[in-house]
């Protein structure tokens, strides 16, 4: 009789092996990560950042697939539409993960129905740049020059709907001042008219920017974080001169919304340890970013209340997309 009663518990062991097996042999082939933007982009570094890290843990290739387009709504739509196995990850930015939600009325995707959060990645502040001759050097000066030509001086964003966007427009209506928004797609684009003088400004990330800056070839008139940022200690925040403002911007990892929650958890664990390393660490704040784990609850926690955040943002400084 105790034969007989354990034959059902070890035919059950024999069935979940396989399952076993599979789940602690992943990845077992390449894995494909989406980024809704060009190369150059925060969001891109960022995403190599982590998948070499990954790559390095797994013993497999991460191949990052930029898919840019539609404020970003390209690259997520091919996310959400991919298999939940695994093998197709999401790093998104706050552009597409909150900033999106909270102003395009018809966006294609939706974040928390199509997408299962994993952790955030990184947090970086966002800073105003301008060429070295450009005649203002601080938000204080840039307040002057611009009430001197309203609605002339143009800055230059990553695209529609970006935190670069956002940041600018919420800047502008705190100092206020009118600039002219110019979408780009993408950094690179962005940065490239700026350099070339075509362009007078760009709001974008420290880490896109931060080479620019630390070389030269560009200047910062302020950065948007609650603080100073180390690797430029030297440029004021916005909260110097008007008070209390922050506008951050954040890169997360997703998968599709299938993905089972074991897997989503296993991913989880070793992004998390990668984060949590000093050497990686140290080198994503080299990048411009600080590292910002999270468990997947407080990571889908944290895009509710910055999707609720940038809302009332754009609402503040009037800013709609078509979707």
């Amino acid at each position: 009789m105790i034969r007989l009663a354990r034959r059902p518990l070890l035919l059950a062991a024999i069935l979940a092996a396989p399952k076993v097996a599979r789940a602690q042999s992943y990845p077992a082939r390449p894995v494909r990560v989406i980024v809704p933007f060009p190369p150059g982009n925060s969001t891109d570094i960022v995403a190599r950042f982590i998948a070499d890290g990954l790559s390095r843990s797994w013993q497999q290739r991460l191949v990052v697939d930029n898919r840019s387009g539609g404020a970003g709504a390209v690259g997520m739509d091919a996310g959400a539409h991919a298999p939940g196995d695994g093998y197709t990850l999401v790093v998104g930015s706050s552009g597409t993960l909150a900033v999106n939600p909270a102003i395009i009325p018809n966006l294609s995707y939706d974040v928390l129905r199509d997408f299962a959060p994993i952790s955030n990645l990184a947090t970086m502040p966002l800073l105003l740049l301008a060429r070295p001759d450009f005649p203002a050097n601080t938000l204080p000066e840039l307040q002057v020059l611009a009430r001197q030509r309203p609605g002339e001086l143009g800055y230059g964003s990553p695209g529609p709907g970006t935190a670069g966007h956002l940041a600018g427009e919420y800047l502008a209506h705190r100092a206020g001042i009118r600039m002219q928004h110019v979408p780009y797609r993408g950094t690179g684009p962005a940065l490239a008219d700026l350099l070339g003088g075509t362009l007078p400004l760009v709001s974008d990330s420290l880490a896109s920017a931060l080479p620019h800056v630390q070389e030269g070839r560009l200047k910062a008139l302020v950065i948007t974080g609650r603080n100073r940022a180390p690797q430029l200690p030297n440029v004021p925040t916005a909260a110097e001169t008007l008070g209390k403002f922050e506008a951050v911007g954040w890169i997360g990892m997703v998968a599709p919304a299938a993905t089972p929650g074991p897997l989503v958890t296993q991913i989880n664990a070793e992004v998390v340890r990668i984060l949590r390393d000093p050497a990686s660490s140290q080198r994503l704040e080299s990048l411009g970013g600080s590292p910002d784990p999270r468990t997947p609850a407080e990571f889908a926690t944290f895009i509710r209340s910055e999707t609720e955040k940038w809302r009332e943002v754009a609402r503040i400084a009037n800013v709609k997309l078509d979707g």
